[in-house]
């Protein structure tokens, strides 16, 4: 029997499984800048990341005194990013052998993003990882995106599995948040390194303060083996 019998791993999908946050901020430029927003940043787009797509466009509404319906933001925003996904993006190769260790182990695991359930379904299917990844939840089916535990502990429930049981990969402050107060352990690597600090990353499991370019899937492996004989 496996070592890590009776544990599930929960993944966070942009910026934690895949390369898609330049997708994103490509998307939200051109949205932007569509409605009189010309110059949209990454160091304006670093605070969104993390949140659901839905929070940011509300959060632009005030910020930037758009007078579009959210709805109508939101779509323009999500058909942008679609056409971007499907057209260019990567796994990180480290998270997909990470993945691959797991699923040979039989670990249950799940994908919970604030990306909407098509943009989900589209960046697992090209990336192939859909074959292994297909208990998935977005932000859009639950009442709160993340901070807040609510797609994380739905993911718990869809896996049949108690939370306190479950570890989540997270690469951004909202989602290790969200992690904590779904009382789950947590695997941390920070997609903007200036954040390692933060308070939220001081409550995850295993932090890799140096992000991707530092995570291995066998140390990641090898932590959840230890842990699990302790747990």
């Amino acid at each position: 029997m496996s070592n890590l019998a009776g544990l599930s791993v929960i993944f966070d999908l942009d910026g934690t499984l895949v390369d898609s946050e330049p997708n994103y901020y490509e998307a939200g430029r051109l949205t932007l800048a569509e409605h009189g927003v010309p110059e949209y940043t990454w160091a304006d787009h670093e605070r969104y990341i993390g949140i659901s797509t839905l929070d940011t466009i509300v959060d632009w509404r005030g910020r930037y005194g758009l007078r579009a319906p959210v709805a109508e933001l939101l779509a323009a925003k999500n058909r942008r990013y679609l056409a971007l996904a499907r057209a260019s993006t990567q796994a990180y190769p480290q998270m997909r052998k990470f993945v691959e260790l797991l699923a040979a182990d039989g670990v249950p695991m799940a994908v919970a993003s604030g990306s909407a359930p098509e943009a989900i379904t589209a960046v697992l299917a090209g990336t192939g990882l859909d074959g292994t990844l297909r208990t998935l939840v977005s932000a859009d089916e639950v009442a709160h995106g993340k901070p807040a535990p609510d797609v994380f502990l739905e993911a718990a429930r869809r896996l049949g599995a108690d939370p306190a049981d479950c570890v989540v990969v997270e690469d951004a402050a909202p989602g290790v948040a969200a992690a904590h107060a779904a009382g789950m352990r947590c695997i941390a690597l920070p997609y903007v390194a200036g954040q390692a600090d933060g308070p939220e990353f001081a409550t995850a499991g295993l932090l890799v303060r140096g992000g991707q370019a530092e995570f291995t899937a066998q140390a990641a492996y090898d932590w959840l083996t230890r842990t699990a004989r302790t747990r």
